[in-house]
């Protein structure tokens, strides 16, 4: 039997989530077990040779989820981590692409942060929750996943937060990485990893709500209606572009013109590749936005450049910094150019 003393500690928060849901009285599911229920359900927990403490941090959906939260979450998760050897997020599906990409830019130790959830509830036959959130608690004990920073494990795979996107509203395997494919996968109860970022970055403050980003997404036949709307109550926006980085060329002038007074970010909507610099000229064409003042995502999906730019304008980035940060964090310049020192906390335990 293994010493209690030398195991290795990880410590699970629950924020609720479908992993954690219930039937209730008037149908449907809702949150209702707590995280120790949810450990404790958890068939070779006990053999994982993990010593488990639990927080029951939140219990809502998803979707309720908030900037005050996340900030809140990554304080109570920096108090432990100099105590463990990672920790372990379980919540809802709907935003883990999106909390997971939070917790990495505030990350600044070498242990892991492993989040996860569940696409089946556990009153359904198969539920995915108890595999999901062993198979966590393994990454997070591991040294292998050491410096990785914030990942989400589902399905036994591994994925990096930036990279990372649901991309299905049921199947088990819903998570995957178009730009670069999972860091690598549990079997076996062993971590193996075909592949690591090759830089992180850092933000010194948390988000908070009093910021306003807005997500524009343009299609066929925009008029700009939903832009105007909200271009003048807004700190900053990012348009989710058609392809490469285009939109109508109408609205190209307008964007240029909100440029010039505030940050705005030049997103694909299709989630995979990046957005182009010079391939295509004409109006409404990447070349065009560019030249207009917009900052290109490169490889960041929409919904992630919303996050970063929010965060940034939260630590009081001027638009050349903003720029810098997106050049780097995008893909597209030197990690050394990131405007914020890169420097693990406790890379000494490293």
């Amino acid at each position: 039997m293994s010493n209690p003393e030398s195991l290795s500690r990880v410590v699970v928060f629950g924020l609720g989530g479908t992993i954690a849901m219930t039937p209730t009285g008037s149908g449907g599911v809702a949150p209702s077990l707590t995280a120790e229920q949810l450990v404790a359900a958890v068939p070779g927990l006990n053999d994982a040779g993990v010593k488990l403490d639990v927080v029951q941090f939140r219990q809502i959906p998803g979707a309720s989820l908030n900037f005050a939260d996340i900030a809140a979450l990554h304080e109570a998760v920096a108090a432990e981590l100099p105590h463990a050897a990672g920790v372990v997020v379980t919540q809802g599906t709907d935003t883990i692409e999106e909390t997971s990409y939070l917790l990495d830019l505030l990350h600044d130790r070498p242990e892991p942060m492993v989040v996860t959830g569940a696409m089946r509830n556990p009153s359904m036959a198969g539920a995915d929750g108890p595999a999901n959130l062993l198979a966590a608690v393994q990454v997070a004990a591991s040294p292998q996943a050491r410096k990785l920073g914030c990942v989400v494990v589902f399905a036994d795979e591994i994925h990096a937060a930036r990279r990372v996107r649901k991309t299905h509203t049921t199947r088990c395997a819903a998570f995957e990485s178009p730009n670069g494919g999972p860091l690598g996968w549990v079997s076996e109860g062993h971590v193996h990893l075909a592949n690591r970022l090759s830089f992180r970055t850092f933000l010194p403050a948390p988000p908070t709500d009093d910021v306003r980003v807005a997500l524009v997404p343009t299609a066929l036949g925009d008029d700009g209606t939903v832009l105007d709307a909200v271009a003048d109550h807004v700190d900053g926006i990012v348009v989710a572009a058609v392809g490469a980085g285009h939109v109508p060329a109408h609205l190209a002038p307008r964007l240029g013109a909100i440029a010039e007074h505030k940050p705005v970010i030049l997103a694909s909507r299709t989630c995979g590749g990046t957005v182009l610099a010079e391939t295509y000229g004409f109006p409404g064409s990447e070349r065009d936005l560019l030249a207009r003042g917009l900052i290109s995502a490169g490889f960041l999906d929409p919904v992630k450049a919303r996050l970063l730019l929010h965060t940034l304008i939260c630590n009081q980035a001027d638009r050349d910094t903003i720029a810098s940060a997106f050049a780097v964090a995008s893909g597209h310049a030197d990690p050394a150019l990131w405007p914020w020192a890169v420097q693990m906390s406790g890379a000494d335990n490293a």
